[in-house]
């Protein structure tokens, strides 16, 4: 009992001196042990994106079926109303099952990061979310444990939305940072780190705010701040479980160097940068060859050159931007000229915007097939990757699921028809 006590009470004392940080703590638990060796193994892994969190263009027949107003998660509830929590019941608990967590890891995968908005967490009375998603967080940790993988749990949306984007919950302004809001965010992972505390055997890390947009609005010194307070209400729980920051969009990866390391008094901290080279008309340009030149090159100069464990934890083996909504519901496409603002032409969208790998030509599923095994290489720089996203409902670019039935993503993930590309 009083070992357990004194346990007790260094970690509240560390993660008192870790909500500061000018004040490194001087405390050190010896017994620390990781679920998963982020030092010596590789992540290898997969989101599950539009499963808790839903997103117009991995179902976007969810959408269509609400009317052309449903736009993002919020507005979806909005418009189904009483239906809502039925409507999105049955997308839970048939989009992701225990059969998907097999099949994931007899291809040689080791992690799932899955995305939840802080509604599923301690929702506001006010707002038209429903809830429910969490039984099925439940679930998905009981059929990881099952089949031998780790899981990352990503706060993918917080109040306000952390970056505008219809993936935050909600899209429009950035208001996150205003009012209450990252209190409601800090109290959302609180509540993550209790719930799972006996379930650090699966749950190897918990991802404080997927993708805060520095650059459109959220503040950089607030954000770091509210880094060190969700560390320390991890903590409060557990020693051992690693604790994902986002970069932020930052540019260069390493311009987070020096935050959150050793010095700073904490311990098992993870950098998740997002990369993807077709969200700019420039990028949509270039070749192939450019792509993976690209994607190479990210892995040598930034991946590779930061002072903490580094995932790449979204990317994609898209060369367009093309699949249906992937902007934004009633937002067209670059890459066709149908985006607002677009100054050029490539090329067509006819079998990128919905349909199947086997749609694609034989240059297209070869071109993917090098891009995805450049990024493989690369990523592996640093601490290893998490593709985005297992599946979709006719996404051929992006859906992980079929790419490997359809021989464009290796399988196992170790394998490589175009080796050394790197």
């Amino acid at each position: 009992m009083l070992l357990r006590l004194l346990r007790t009470a260094l970690l509240s004392l560390s993660a008192c001196f870790a909500l500061t940080q000018a004040a490194p703590s001087p405390f050190r638990l010896g017994s620390r042990s990781l679920t998963f060796d982020y030092s010596s193994q590789k992540v290898r892994g997969v989101n599950l994106g539009g499963w808790l969190v839903l997103e117009p263009w991995i179902t976007p027949s969810i959408f269509e079926a609400a009317g052309n107003s449903a736009v993002d998660e919020w507005t979806l509830s909005q418009i189904l109303a009483n239906n809502a929590l039925s409507t999105l019941s049955t997308h839970w608990n048939t989009w992701i099952t225990a059969d998907d967590f097999a099949h994931i890891a007899s291809l040689g995968l080791n992690h799932v990061r899955i995305p939840i908005g802080y509604w599923a967490i301690n929702p506001l009375p006010s707002e038209p979310f429903v809830q429910g998603q969490l039984s099925l967080l439940d679930q998905a940790i009981g059929w990881a444990r099952t089949s031998g993988i780790k899981v990352i749990i990503d706060l993918h949306g917080a109040p306000g939305s952390q970056n505008g984007f219809d993936n935050s919950g909600r899209r429009g302004n950035i208001e996150w940072q205003q009012g209450f809001t990252v209190n409601q965010t800090l109290d959302a992972i609180q509540a993550l780190a209790s719930r799972y505390v006996n379930d650090a055997d699966v749950v190897a890390a918990i991802e404080l705010l997927n993708e805060p947009f520095v650059a459109r609005g959220v503040q950089l010194d607030p954000l770091k701040q509210f880094y060190y307070d969700g560390w320390g209400r991890i903590r409060q729980y557990s020693h051992d479980t690693t604790v994902v920051i986002h970069d932020g969009f930052l540019d260069p990866v390493s311009a987070w160097n020096g935050f959150m390391n050793a010095a700073s008094g904490v311990w098992y901290v993870m950098l998740d940068t997002h990369h993807y080279e077709i969200f700019d008309s420039g990028q949509l340009q270039i070749s192939t060859d450019q792509h993976i030149q690209a994607a190479c090159s990210f892995g040598s100069n930034e991946v590779a050159k930061t002072d903490k464990w580094t995932i790449v934890g979204e990317w994609t083996g898209a060369l367009t931007d093309c699949a249906k909504y992937l902007n934004g519901r009633g937002v067209g496409a670059r890459y066709d000229g149908t985006y607002q603002g677009s100054t050029a032409i490539i090329g067509s969208c006819n079998g990128k915007s919905q349909g199947s790998v086997a749609g694609l030509s034989a240059d297209e599923q070869t071109s993917i097939r090098r891009f995805i095994e450049a990024q493989l290489d690369a990523f592996e720089m640093n601490t290893g990757w998490i593709y985005w996203t297992w599946k979709t409902e006719g996404a051929p670019e992006w859906d992980m699921q079929q790419q490997i039935a359809g021989g464009v993503f290796p399988n196992p993930v170790t394998s490589r028809k175009f080796p050394k590309a790197c």
